[in-house]
């Protein structure tokens, strides 16, 4: 190029930076006005399963350590995790807490409840998803709870501390609730001091529904609400509990509480056990015998420590265990 031309080209040049300039700065401006998210969808995902209307219920994040699992070696269960993507922080693993509500018959059943302000911060977010769900908390008849830690069972009351659901009868096993309702349990030598702060937590927890009548302790021939049918389930606590509801059709899904805690280790490894089980074997006997049930009937799973919304199929992989997430799937527009 020529020096001569260097004047017209300067000018050339800019001309056309003086022209866009104020489409730059227009997009600038439309850009910083967009909002950025600060917080999540509502926590709640409906699905049919035949018959019933099934909706999870988030309640919120606790973070589980690794080191609370037992019969793994820190580098085996290292490399699961690798592969699995599981998120970490600096307090543990992150770990859903799931509710599920049940229609059946026009019946609303909730298994559990979640914590509400038991176990601190991020937690306590069932009733308000349910309500976000566009259910009343009035209309819900019975409220089965897998076990009595805090996690399942606190949220039957309210920020005030009041009965959250007033018209529900409250369903728990015998076995639970002659352990974690007894005083004298907190007192005893032989329990951890881990689990010492919440005999006191349940008691608060029931002692409204106890004072109406509505506190229900099950045995294992008593028939439940809702068209459920136990599934014991013993070990993680002395009660342990699952329900298993039946969509028709050979459609049925199995509400199994805390028979898994660490997904991206237990499936693989059903004989690994967690800290928080009452009975180590009991707890590792009754996940592999679940399991087992589960892939021979093709049920439907709705977990309450999987990531949410919970719901999905175990199936065989080898001597071990996978997970299928539920697809994201419409409603049926048929009313029912």
């Amino acid at each position: 190029m020529s020096f001569a031309l260097l004047p017209r080209v300067a000018r050339s040049m800019a001309l056309a930076l003086a022209c866009c300039l104020p489409f730059t700065q227009s997009a600038a401006a439309q850009t910083a006005a967009i909002p950025m998210p600060s917080r999540q969808a509502p926590g709640y995902y409906h699905q049919a399963i035949g018959s019933l209307r099934v909706t999870a219920l988030f309640d919120g994040m606790v973070y589980l350590p690794l080191s609370d699992l037992h019969g793994i070696t820190p580098t085996k269960a290292r490399a699961l995790l690798h592969d699995e993507y599981v998120p970490e922080t600096a307090k543990g693993l992150q770990t859903s807490v799931n509710a599920y509500l049940i229609r059946n018959d026009k019946q609303l059943t909730l298994v559990d409840t979640g914590a509400q302000a038991c176990f601190g911060p991020g937690l306590g977010q069932v009733l308000d998803n349910l309500k976000l769900a566009g259910y009343a908390p009035e209309q819900v008849s019975d409220i089965l709870i897998t076990h009595a830690h805090p996690d399942h069972l606190c949220g039957i009351l309210d920020a005030q501390g009041k009965p959250a659901y007033p018209n529900a009868n409250v369903w728990l096993a015998r076995e639970d609730g002659d352990y974690w309702l007894d005083p004298a349990k907190e007192k005893d030598p032989t329990v951890p001091a881990f689990f010492r702060p919440l005999f006191a937590m349940a008691r608060n927890a029931v002692a409204p529904y106890q004072a109406a009548g509505k506190l229900h302790l099950f045995g294992a021939g008593d028939r439940l609400p809702g068209g459920a049918q136990l599934v014991v389930a013993h070990g993680h606590t002395p009660g342990h509990s699952a329900y298993l509801f039946d969509g028709g059709h050979g459609q049925k899904l199995l509400v199994w509480g805390d028979s898994l805690h660490y997904h991206a280790i237990q499936f693989r490894h059903p004989e690994v056990s967690y800290a928080g089980d009452a009975n180590d074997a009991r707890a590792i006997d009754s996940r592999r015998h679940l399991l087992q049930q589960i892939v021979s009937g093709r049920w439907r799973v709705a977990a309450a420590h999987m990531p949410f919304p919970g719901l999905g199929h175990v199936r065989r992989d080898g001597n071990a265990y996978a997970w299928i997430p539920a697809e994201y799937s419409p409603l049926p527009q048929d009313g029912r």
